[in-house]
Parts: C-alpha cells; sequence; structure tokens
C-alpha cells in the first residue's frame, strides 16, 4: 500500500509555476488585444469581439481552478475521481472554449499557409489525424506507470497534462477552428464527435469494472470523504465514461438541430436551390474501409454553411 500521502488534506499548497502559466496566458491575450490586433485589423473592424473575449475569460478560469489549490492537489494526491475530473476539463471543455475565443485574423498569422507551423498543423487536425492522436495520448496517460510515475515526477506530471492539452486542442479543430476552412461540415462533426465519444469509454469501463486498485500512488490510508480507493476509482471510470460521453452527446444534439434549423432556412419558399454533395462518401468499389478512404470523406465534407 502506498502511505505517501498527508494526513492534512485540506492543507494550502502554492503553486507559483500555475501562477506564471495563467499571467502569460492573460498576458498574451493582453498584447493581442491592445498591441498586435490594432495593427493586423482593418480600421473600424474589431480586434476580438465580446463573445470571443466572453469565451477567453472562461477558460482562463476554468484552467486557473483546474490547475491551482485544491483541486490540483486532491487530484495529485487522494482521489483519482478528482483528476479524472481535472482532465476532462483540460481536455473537453477547456481547448474549445479558447480556440471559440481565437480571432480568425489571429489564427492566420499562426496557421499560415506557407509556414512549417502552419502545415503541420494543417496536417495533424485532419479528423483522422487529431481523433488518432488524441484517443492515443488518452489511452498512454491512463496506464498504471504512466499516472504512478506523473503523480511522483512533477515535471513529467505537467508534461502529460501539457500533451493531452495540445492533443485536445488539435481534435477539436474539426468542429470549432477559428478557420472555416479547417472545420467539418455538419455531418462529419457529429460524426467525429461520435467516434471520439466510443474510444474513451474503453479504459473508462476497465477503471469501473476493477475490483482491486490499479495505481498504487493512490492506495493509502488517508481517505478524503471516506472513499475508498476502489469506490473512487470507480467513480474515475463513470466519469470519463458517462460524464464525458453525455457532454459531447449533448454537443452532438446541439450541432443536429444547428443543422436541421440552416437546411431549414434553406429549403425555404423563395430559397435558392443548394445541392451539396454529402458528408461523407466512401468508394464502394473497396470491400474494406481504410484509413485513406476516411480521409478523403472528411476532405469532401468540407466547412459548414455560414448561418445568415
Amino acid at each position: 500500500m502506498f502511505l505517501a500521502a498527508d494526513a492534512d488534506i485540506w492543507r494550502y499548497q502554492p503553486h507559483p509555476e500555475v501562477w506564471l502559466i495563467i499571467a502569460v496566458v492573460i498576458g498574451f491575450g493582453y498584447w493581442v488585444r491592445h498591441v498586435l490586433g490594432p495593427k493586423a485589423v482593418a480600421e473600424g473592424e474589431p480586434v476580438v469581439t465580446r463573445r470571443q473575449t466572453i469565451y477567453f475569460i472562461v477558460a482562463v478560469l476554468l484552467l486557473w481552478a483546474s490547475s491551482d489549490w485544491p483541486m490540483h492537489d486532491i487530484s495529485e494526491e487522494y482521489l483519482y475521481g478528482v483528476h479524472m475530473i481535472q482532465h476532462m476539463l483540460i481536455t473537453l471543455v477547456i481547448p474549445p472554449l479558447f480556440l471559440l475565443a481565437v480571432p480568425e485574423w489571429l489564427a492566420r498569422l499562426i496557421v499560415s499557409a506557407d509556414g512549417t507551423s502552419g502545415v503541420w498543423i494543417r496536417r495533424l487536425t485532419r479528423p483522422v489525424a487529431a481523433a488518432v492522436l488524441f484517443n492515443v495520448l488518452i489511452a498512454v496517460t491512463h496506464l498504471k506507470p504512466v499516472v504512478n510515475f506523473s503523480i511522483e515526477n512533477g515535471v513529467f506530471h505537467y508534461v502529460v497534462h501539457l500533451s493531452v492539452f495540445t492533443g485536445a486542442l488539435l481534435m477539436w479543430m474539426p468542429v470549432v477552428s477559428p478557420l472555416p476552412e479547417l472545420r467539418a461540415s455538419y455531418p462529419g462533426q457529429m460524426i467525429f464527435l461520435f467516434l471520439n465519444s466510443v474510444l474513451p469509454t474503453v479504459p473508462g469501463a476497465f477503471l469501473t469494472v476493477a475490483d482491486n486498485p490499479l495505481y498504487r500512488v493512490y492506495d493509502h490510508d488517508v481517505r478524503l470523504w471516506g472513499i475508498s480507493t476502489v469506490a473512487d476509482q470507480q467513480a474515475a471510470g463513470l466519469i470519463m465514461k458517462l460524464g464525458g460521453g453525455f457532454y459531447i452527446w449533448a454537443l452532438i444534439t446541439f450541432l443536429f438541430f444547428r443543422w436541421v434549423n440552416r437546411n431549414d432556412r434553406t429549403l425555404r419558399p423563395g430559397a435558392a436551390d443548394i445541392v451539396t454533395e454529402p458528408a461523407f462518401v466512401v468508394d464502394n468499389d473497396h470491400d474494406n474501409l481504410t484509413f485513406e478512404a476516411v480521409q478523403s470523406a472528411f476532405d469532401r465534407a468540407g466547412e459548414p454553411v455560414a448561418e445568415s
């Protein structure tokens, strides 16, 4: 049994490294809005919209709450269930909020078509590549050696969080990219999110049905709220499987109604006849579904039609 946890669970622990990261993010946002933006945007056009500002503020607050005391300390030392909530925030909630906060002009500066970084970002944000990379990271970061070592080594712990956060940013690009050409159509987005809701259920189910503690770093006598190690582990699996699944399915439902609403306006009397290709077309000449066929289908899906 691992006995390294401090009995004083609610002791305050300062995290200056977290404060530095938050300060850098806020400083970058201030610089974009007040220094870079006025030089890059035509006179009379807003540097950022009110909605983008709200997204940025909410994303920063959630990033701070999930990375600082007490959530960080409880998730790292006592409850794997709280650790799972932290990971849900930094993979499913905070990344899309940050992407929604990025104005298109800034995204085009970062993801330039002819720059090396832009080329790689465009490649890695293709739906198949983004989904594979993100789900591999999620699977790896739930392996026993990775979890145990990340809790014991602070530097590695931050590397793990940075990796999954970066992978999540790439994964969300086909859905909420600031650049319209990098977003899939509404049907494509729904299929993409559906696939990303299925794969994480595997480690979630494994955690839920396990009868013995899987991670020794959480197997100690100091129990917060009297929650046993196995019950905490099962709660973490349910949070990952059901919490993440319901969240993504809520987004799929939202996208479905936006898609239906857009088509309804298009088909109203007097609207111009618009003929669009299906979001996904697989070559029936091949018996087996291939990586290239799926990627080609996503490419043909194109961008969603802007709402009027």
